[in-house]
């Protein structure tokens, strides 16, 4: 990985921030936004649960969803997810490619952080090549391959690339 710190944008003298700053800012989120782009080249952005896991983000969706229907046409994506404050926190954009995943290892392993880190609340179980959730409701499982990351911290203001 290459890190870069972009200093038009970060205070004289700031050191890069540091990955491994980046890297639980990306597991500790309740909360991601994730871009994606619909059939007719407009963008479609929703909030949504999910997982930081050996460097890769993990969401799911419902084929019937806005967000599958665009990963239809389309895998480039983005992904954000911060403090969202402008004094305090690092503030993450993630780019790459989303792919979806049927290996059972990786829907047991994703599924398994999953109930761990929302401590129940997304009671996900793999169901043959998907995730089932309380009531049956199945699910897709996505990961995004990372190509690049932003983090923009605060305190020292730097804005920091990383290139996978």
């Amino acid at each position: 990985m290459e890190t870069i710190l972009t200093e038009a944008f970060s205070d004289p003298g700031a050191p890069a921030t540091p990955w491994d700053l980046t890297d639980r800012q990306l597991g500790a989120a309740e909360l991601y936004w994730l871009s994606t782009v619909r059939a007719d080249g407009r963008p479609h952005v929703t909030p949504l649960v999910g997982v930081w896991l050996d460097q890769t983000f993990w969401f799911t969706t419902g084929a019937e969803e806005q967000k599958s229907r665009n990963l239809a046409h389309g895998t480039a994506v983005a992904v954000t997810t911060g403090a969202n404050r402008w004094a305090e926190g690092i503030d993450v954009v993630l780019e790459g490619r989303a792919s979806l995943r049927r290996d059972h290892t990786e829907l047991e392993d994703v599924a398994a952080a999953y109930r761990s880190k929302y401590a129940g609340s997304w009671p996900f179980e793999r169901t043959g090549e998907q995730l089932t959730a309380g009531g049956g409701h199945r699910a897709d499982l996505w990961g995004v391959e990372v190509t690049k990351v932003l983090a923009f911290a605060k305190s020292p203001h730097t804005q920091t690339s990383y290139r996978f």
